[in-house]
């Protein structure tokens, strides 16, 4: 019988590891909702060739319609 228990941990460490990576990409891209929307409650994206609106709401809870 072969022991692989030093390999599984191995790709347990790898894949925390790489989680780690992702979300740290994730938080290198942050951007303060305050300096997006500049003091308006409304903004327009547009992605692929469709407008999307992206508002604050009374409760300071963002939607996105499209």
């Amino acid at each position: 019988m072969i022991d692989d228990s030093e390999d599984t941990a191995t790709v347990s460490n790898n894949s925390k590891l790489d989680a780690m990576n992702a979300l740290q990409d994730v938080l290198d891209r942050v951007i303060e909702s305050r300096d997006l929307f500049n003091g308006a409650n409304e903004i327009g994206i547009m992605h692929e060739g469709a407008l999307y609106r992206l508002r604050v709401t009374r409760a300071g809870k963002l939607i996105l319609n499209k």
